[in-house]
């Protein structure tokens, strides 16, 4: 039996520990976190240990899931590498492509598991239109969320678009050639909206939107290739394709709408599974760290550009405040 712990029992780390304490074969030992509190209430709720250093939770399992802060993830991923351990890592992989790079040459050396928790990915609707797939030339992605303090320590193209910059990468459109971006910060000292227009070198444009001012949640997709069109929604893991139907002359006779629903599997109990079995079996990792900082790569590129454009510059230079509760977001 597969022995794991979860460091950092925030709102995600909580849900890796309920994960882990439901799938077959897998032991849940023990949780950390920086607020004893938490971990003891987290601990209580599995009947499992509430580690109060990381050399006591490391002497105990074979794999990990990291849920700390991404500024921490560096000295805490590499802490369980140095230990033989197996990590499965939130994203983003780390704050620098150096920290990221150096985690997943330290995971080769030491003959270990580094999967990055690009959760999106294991999204079951995915697995409905892959199939579908060949030579896109236009993709279009909308991450969009009401405004929530957490998650602000990081700009929101490491928060949410990098799920998207993940996905789009994952469809074999090669090298990216060309990245144009903007982006502004509105209600915190972050970024809050970015939206970035990516040209691969397979002909493909990609224009990805990602927001967390919204008035409400929106995770969608839309692709359009020859004789294709997809549009899926992440959050209901359903969508719609739409295809020509040509007559046996090779004219146009109609357009079929197909509607697509994936199972309802929880995302994170796949992703999870996933990095058990590559663990335990030697499966391939579905996002091994060299994805994850292909991710992290792209995601700062964009960044760089937003923080060096002239919007981003003038508003920089404005007085920021925070609004007031009362004002409608």
């Amino acid at each position: 039996m597969l022995k794991v712990g979860v460091i950092g029992v925030g709102h995600l780390g909580t849900n890796h520990a309920r994960v882990y304490h439901e799938l077959p074969g897998v032991r849940l030992v023990g949780v950390m976190d920086v607020d004893e509190q938490r971990a003891a209430a987290v601990a209580q709720r599995y009947g499992v240990s509430a580690w109060a250093d990381l050399s006591a939770c490391l002497s105990m399992v074979d794999a990990v899931s990291v849920a700390v802060p991404t500024t921490v993830h560096y000295p805490v991923v590499r802490e369980c590498l140095m230990a033989g351990v197996h990590v499965l890592v939130e994203k983003p992989i780390a704050s620098t492509v150096e920290e990221a790079q150096a985690m997943v040459d330290l995971a080769r050396r030491r003959n270990r598991v580094l999967q990055v928790g690009h959760i999106e990915r294991f999204n079951p609707v995915l697995d409905e239109i892959r199939p579908f797939i060949h030579h896109p030339a236009f993709i279009e992605c909308h991450r969009l969320s009401p405004f929530q303090p957490r998650g602000t320590d990081v700009d929101v193209v490491l928060d949410l678009m990098i799920h998207d910059l993940d996905i789009v990468r994952s469809f074999d459109l090669g090298a990216v050639k060309h990245v144009q971006a903007s982006g502004i910060t509105v209600l915190s000292s972050t970024i809050d909206f970015a939206n970035a227009r990516l040209e691969f070198e397979s002909g493909c444009v990609a224009n990805m939107t990602a927001s967390r001012i919204s008035t409400g949640r929106l995770r969608k997709l839309r692709l359009f290739q020859p004789e294709l069109y997809l549009s899926i929604d992440y959050h209901a893991r359903s969508g719609r394709m739409s295809r020509r139907v040509v007559s046996s002359e090779g004219a146009l006779s109609s357009v079929e709408t197909i509607p697509i629903q994936a199972d309802t599997e929880e995302p994170l109990k796949r992703e999870l599974r996933a990095f058990v079995r590559s663990v335990e079996d030697g499966a391939p990792v579905v996002v091994p760290g060299e994805e994850g900082v292909a991710a992290l790569q792209l995601a700062q590129d964009i960044l760089a550009l937003i923080r060096t454009s002239k919007v981003f510059s003038k508003r920089q230079a404005a007085p920021h405040s925070i609004p007031s509760a009362h004002m409608r977001i």
